[in-house]
């Protein structure tokens, strides 16, 4: 109940302190090739549930119509000017602060994986995340915005190392944690490193 009421508080004071920041955000997607501003994504949830994420559009439009579901690589060149420093900085991800408010997701938590997504790195090659062991117990928690394995290891790590990190936090998890994990995430945020191939903090 401490982490629900902390979500609820922290997700509607940055939703009003950050209007000014959005309006900018819209201005500048809109001017840089006129699409859609927000993008919606089917995410899976605590327990599998399948909810829609909302997030400010950062790559081209269209941009999955052949690939599929597959995660941003170094230099995508899906990726749209704006939408290169929306994603160092994890601004495009500004809107799931309603996700947050309604529960769908928390600040801390294990990443929200979208259903079909593939693993492109690695000696394994293309496979699905599911089959890949921690999937399932990562599930047992809320999706949150950011996490262990956000914050402490690469954005390209493979997935069977971050899921390894999620089982970590799914052990470990307490408020003091979750505090501490917000705190690094504004810094990463303030050095622009969440896209970083190398160590963020």
């Amino acid at each position: 109940m401490l982490k629900r009421s902390f979500d609820i508080f922290l997700s509607s004071i940055g939703l009003l302190v950050s209007i000014p920041l959005w309006l900018l955000i819209v201005l500048k997607i809109k001017l840089e090739d006129r699409g859609p501003i927000f993008y919606l994504q089917e995410r899976v949830g605590k327990h599998g549930k399948i909810f829609k994420v909302i997030k400010f559009r950062s790559m081209i439009v269209d941009a999955e119509k052949d690939a599929g579901p597959i995660q941003a690589t170094e230099h995508d060149p899906r990726v749209t000017k704006i939408g290169s420093y929306l994603r160092k900085t994890a601004m495009d991800e500004l809107p799931q602060l309603i996700n947050i408010f309604k529960g769908d997701m928390s600040f801390v938590g294990p990443r929200a994986l979208r259903p079909a997504e593939k693993e492109v790195f690695g000696k394994e090659g293309e496979i699905k995340i599911e089959d890949i062991p921690g999937y399932q117990k990562r599930l047992e928690v809320t999706p949150g915005l950011t996490g262990l394995a956000q914050v402490y290891i690469p954005a390209d790590a493979p997935r069977r190392q971050k899921f390894r990190y999620d089982m970590l936090y799914v052990k470990k998890q307490s408020f003091c944690l979750d505090m501490k994990l917000v705190l690094l995430s504004f810094w990463i945020t303030f050095k622009g490193k969440w896209e970083s191939r190398e160590k963020k903090i």
